[in-house]
C-alpha cells in the first residue's frame, strides 16, 4: 500500500471525465451518493435499452462491473415531460475512475 494520494481526473460534476457518458440529450449523470444515471423516455424498453448500452460502455470503460445498488423507475405525466424515468443508482466511486487510477497506480509501483 502506498502513501502516495491517488489522482483522479474529474469534471465539475465530480464524474471521470472519460467516463462513457448517457448518448441520449433526456439522459443524465446526476449529483448525489450512489449517482443516478437518468435515462428518461416515453417508450420505456428504449429507455431501458439506453440504460443497458450505457452501463456495458461504462463496465468496459471501468475494467470491472459499475456498483449499482438499486434499479429506480418512476414516472412523470407533466406535460411536454417525458413519461419514464429508469435511474441507475451507482456507487460514486466507480464513476469517478476511482478503480482505474489505483490500478493505474498499483501497476506503476510493480513497474508493469
Amino acid at each position: 500500500m502506498s502513501d502516495k494520494p491517488i489522482e483522479l481526473d474529474l469534471d465539475d460534476a465530480g464524474v471521470a471525465s472519460n467516463l462513457p457518458r448517457p448518448a441520449h440529450p433526456r439522459d443524465a449523470v446526476q449529483q448525489v451518493p450512489y449517482r443516478p444515471v437518468q435515462f428518461r423516455d416515453d417508450d420505456l424498453p428504449s429507455a431501458l435499452e439506453r440504460s443497458a448500452t450505457w452501463l456495458r460502455g461504462a463496465q468496459e470503460w471501468l475494467g470491472e462491473p459499475v456498483d449499482v445498488i438499486a434499479i429506480h423507475l418512476d414516472y412523470d405525466d407533466r406535460d411536454g415531460a417525458p413519461y419514464y424515468d429508469v435511474k441507475l443508482l451507482c456507487n460514486e466511486e466507480d464513476l469517478a475512475g476511482a478503480p482505474i487510477a489505483v490500478r493505474e497506480q498499483a501497476a506503476g509501483q510493480t513497474g508493469a
